[in-house]
């Protein structure tokens, strides 16, 4: 009896680990046709950086440090790939996603009509709740040609409405719209104040305590005076974005 007491205790116990591990953390999933630019969106955002090559994807995760409820949290995004050859994925993806973007490119409409699946397949398992969801369309590679463009910027916003999404236009390769994009999308999240932006109390009091920390010698030789440099830097990120 004893046992299985300890069995549930040990069970609950992972439970609120893994809850708090999923309340840390703020999901956006980043979908669309290959070659699009999803993944030249998402390192020109991370990273500040455009390649001109086109490097398939199947599934790459980055993180960002951002501020979720006035504290420190992880933005995690989800670039997927472009194929269709991964159905479990795309599924599990949108299961464990709390926000969405559907990226196409404003040269083809296919790429644009590519995206209606995956909107419905997002409707299908968020159900109700898909509501309260920031889902966002956008239409890469803005800062081409008039010639190259197949799909106008009306086309685009009248296919958000349509959706009752949001819509914006960018360019990762002049990095036009690329972080208004991500924080319009965090904007839109209702459950709880999402930002690129880390709340200036936060920093302040985390300086406070290092400089505490160092004037009172009691950094530890284990790294902690590391790990709290390395918080800092990533928290600066944010801001150079």
């Amino acid at each position: 009896m004893s046992c299985k007491r300890n069995c549930l205790k040990i069970t609950e116990q992972k439970n609120q680990v893994t809850r708090a591990e999923q309340n840390n953390d703020y999901r956006v999933v980043v979908f669309g046709a290959g070659g699009v630019g999803k993944s030249s969106l998402v390192l020109r955002f991370i990273k500040g950086t455009f390649r001109e090559s086109y490097i398939p994807t199947i599934e790459d995760t980055y993180r960002q440090v951002i501020s979720c409820n006035k504290t420190i949290c992880t933005l995690q995004i989800t670039d997927t790939t472009g194929s269709h050859q991964f159905p479990a994925m795309q599924r599990l993806s949108i299961t464990k996603g709390h926000a969405f973007i559907l990226v196409y490119s404003v040269c083809s409409k296919q790429s644009l009509e590519e995206l209606r699946p995956i909107w419905n397949l997002i409707k299908e398992l968020k159900g109700q709740d898909i509501v309260n969801i920031p889902v966002m369309l956008v239409g890469n590679k803005c800062d081409e040609s008039s010639e190259l463009r197949n799909v106008s910027e009306a086309e685009g916003k009248a296919q958000a409405t349509a959706w009752n999404i949001s819509f914006m236009e960018t360019s990762a390769k002049t990095n036009h719209n690329v972080t208004e994009l991500f924080q319009e999308l965090l904007n839109l999240e209702k459950t709880r104040q999402v930002s690129l932006q880390l709340d200036t109390k936060t920093k302040k009091k985390q300086k406070k305590e290092k400089k505490n920390k160092e004037t009172n010698g009691a950094i530890a030789e284990n790294g902690e005076g590391e790990g709290a440099g390395s918080t800092s830097g990533g928290k600066e990120k944010c801001h150079l974005m």
